[in-house]
């Protein structure tokens, strides 16, 4: 048996020479190495991709179609999206389901959270801001954004989704009277349907465009205030996850989360559901 070590040394900087990999057999004094630079032939276009994009990807994208493009494009320069749920709202805290109705307003509580948020993000530098143009999240934007000099941008493809007769039910109320579709929505979500239209489904849609429009714009850093159902499709399809994952992720109230993008519009998740700014002053840079 042949026992091998492994060993990968990365570049220090773009000027350094690609990646150096070292197998050496125990046993044996044979050696292969295999070495490399930016203006060597020999090497793959993706293994030159994987070089000058080492400083942006930090080597996660090491593997051809490993990760999923959300823009169908090269993006002028690489993208970091920081996503906030809305803060807390009066139907959260009645515990209604909510959907994409205007009726539910953020509380005094979820006003606090969003000031908490403007504070945590204050050393951050946004390029813009999206949201959401539904109160609960448009006044969560305001009270966060409050300050800077560009004006908010509202998306439609930033709204929660629709639940039809649910939206404004008491949730026990909701499992009393439609106990068949109220567990369809709880237990199966990405095949809750109402006379054919599948909303979860079609949250996956609309968070696709909600990425195209966001990573298409100017700018490098970007701001996005939305909802929980959205919010978990944005994250489900920028890492490539079906909506029978819909329940797998949650965030709360004014929790942060951060992805960057490379050139290629492919996602890596940096942080979820951030709250360490709702039980202290923590301040986030990054």
């Amino acid at each position: 048996m042949i026992c091998g070590v492994l060993t990968f040394r990365a570049p220090l900087s773009s000027s350094s020479s690609f990646t150096s990999i070292s197998k050496r057999p125990a046993k044996h004094s044979t050696r292969l190495e295999v070495h490399g630079s930016n203006s060597s032939p020999g090497i793959p276009l993706t293994a030159e991709k994987i070089v000058n994009d080492s400083s942006i990807t930090g080597g996660a994208y090491d593997f051809d179609r490993a990760t999923t493009s959300l823009t169908q494009k090269l993006l002028p320069s690489s993208k970091k999206v920081t996503i906030v749920r809305h803060g807390l709202s009066s139907w959260n805290e009645e515990s209604r389901v909510q959907g994409s109705t205007n009726l539910s307003v953020l509380t005094e509580t979820g006003v606090r959270q969003a000031e908490r948020c403007r504070k945590a993000l204050e050393n951050m530098h946004f390029d813009q801001c999206f949201s959401s143009p539904i109160s609960r999240a448009k006044s969560t934007a305001e009270v966060i954004w409050q300050g800077r000099e560009e004006p908010l941008v509202f998306l439609d493809s930033l709204k929660e989704g629709h639940l039809f007769f649910l939206e404004g039910m008491k949730n026990v109320d909701a499992r009393e009277k439609y106990p068949k579709e109220y567990t369809t929505w709880r237990e199966d979500p990405a095949n809750f349907s109402v006379n054919g239209i599948y909303p979860v489904q079609k949250l996956w849609g609309t968070a696709r465009e909600a990425w195209k429009e966001i990573l298409l714009s100017p700018g490098e850093n970007f701001l996005v205030i939305t909802h929980k159902s959205i919010l978990r499709a944005l994250i489900c399809t920028a890492l490539g996850l079906s909506p029978e994952r819909f329940r797998s992720v949650d965030v709360n109230n004014g929790g942060i989360s951060v992805f960057t993008f490379n050139r290629k519009g492919e996602a890596m998740l940096q942080s979820l559901n951030m709250t360490a700014h709702m039980y202290s002053d923590h301040v986030y840079i990054y």
